[in-house]
């Protein structure tokens, strides 16, 4: 028997509910903050996100699903959202017309690592994207929008915060931390050997418990803002405090793309074990530029769909639309007849075999329809179809004219 690749799996019944339920939820206050939906390819070439991720990270050294085509092109499956969104800004030369431009996404994404609980080799993003705005205004509704999605799916959380700075105070406090991890010398991990000279900043997102040991006493970034980036950290943590948005400061949030900068932020849940990020998102104001397009200032976040599906309170189940069971199969054209004028304005499931009324009800439960509608000998004789509303218990003979006209 063949099955799904591993780490690659199926969304199905009440998955698929809670699936549908996040989108459509998450899409909504998307709408309601201005944003508008885009969709880019799966594929992409793979120097996209050499040049954006960045070749330092895990996310391109180890875990892309990266090979050559038939047109001897180097390409991959999108690893995450934000890099296409931003090469479909600068190829539609959006950049160039200016103005502010919101987006929305979501879909699947590939990443080659070791499954495990909400942890997929394929799985599902949502994600925003704004460009030309510049304020730390448009910083703080990003985490004010993950927020509203998260309160609107019943998910608590904490918001972990930290700034990055800019090409202003990075530079000077680079060399601080690279001079820290020489210090450590060989205490520290294969891992962070290695990003002490591709990105050191990244040793900070190190999972390894020996080298956070060593990392406590790190010079912090933190610390070591200019004016700018300080003015901005503490203009986004004075609007927050304003709307009643709890943080925490994590000076060693890094996020794991290198083309964060100032703003960084991740929504964590106590619910999911170890792997406890939900969200997360930041700054991004050169990352435009590195794609060959205009400086532009952005901001965005991306939400894990998997990490989230048991979270989520789901609403009190309500009953739609119409169940529609013939009793003898030369009723049946009526009920298809039927079922298709009332689909033009309504929910209408036909079951094709002819079965008992008892059946036919327990058919209509079981695809939480508020109607069932019956044709039998009876009714077919007469033009007319029993229905019986199955939440306030009512049963009814109605004519089938009726129906059949849309009234």
């Amino acid at each position: 028997m063949i099955q799904s690749l591993r780490g690659m799996n199926d969304i199905l019944e009440e998955n698929y509910e809670r699936f549908d339920y996040f989108i459509s939820t998450a899409t909504r206050i998307a709408k309601n903050y201005g944003f508008h939906y885009i969709e880019t390819p799966l594929l992409e070439e793979t120097a996209l996100f050499k040049r954006s991720v960045g070749e330092s990270s895990d996310i391109v050294g180890k875990e892309m699903y990266q090979f050559t085509d038939k047109g001897n092109n180097d390409v991959c499956l999108r690893p995450e959202g934000t890099a296409g969104v931003v090469r479909a800004f600068v190829q539609n030369k959006l950049d160039k017309k200016g103005g502010i431009h919101r987006f929305y996404y979501h879909g699947s994404m590939f990443r080659y690592e070791r499954p495990q609980k909400g942890r997929l080799r394929q799985f599902h993003q949502f994600g925003v994207e704004s460009f030309g705005v510049e304020s730390v205004h448009e910083d703080a509704s990003m985490i004010m929008m993950v927020a509203d999605i998260l309160g609107a799916l019943g998910i608590g959380y904490r918001l972990k915060l930290n700034s990055l700075g800019n090409q202003n105070c990075m530079p000077a406090y680079r060399e601080k931390l690279i001079g820290f991890i020489e210090s450590c010398g060989d205490a520290l991990c294969e891992d962070c050997q290695r990003r002490k000279i591709t990105n050191p900043i990244r040793v900070l997102d190190c999972k390894n418990d020996n080298c956070q040991t060593l990392y406590v006493n790190a010079p912090k970034l933190i610390n070591h803002l200019c004016d700018e980036c300080q003015n901005d950290f503490e203009s986004l943590k004075s609007i927050l405090d304003t709307n009643n948005i709890a943080y925490e400061i994590d000076t060693h949030l890094v996020r794991g793309l290198d083309y964060y900068s100032k703003t960084a932020f991740e929504f964590v849940s106590d619910a999911i074990g170890s792997q406890s990020a939900i969200a997360g998102g930041g700054r991004y104001d050169r990352l435009i530029e590195f794609l060959d397009g205009k400086p532009t200032p952005a901001v965005g976040f991306a939400l894990g769909i998997e990490r989230l599906l048991e979270l989520i309170v789901m609403p009190e189940t309500v009953r739609v639309g119409y169940y529609f069971g013939a009793m003898e199969d030369e009723s049946l054209p009526l009920i298809i007849q039927t079922a298709q004028v009332i689909r033009k304005g309504n929910k209408a499931v036909v079951e094709y075999s002819a079965k008992k009324l008892q059946n036919h009800l327990k058919g209509a439960d079981r695809v939480n329809a508020r109607y069932c509608a019956v044709i039998g000998e009876n009714e077919r004789n007469s033009n007319t179809i029993w229905i019986k509303d199955l939440v306030l218990q009512k049963e009814s003979i109605m004519a089938l004219d009726i129906l059949l006209k849309g009234e």
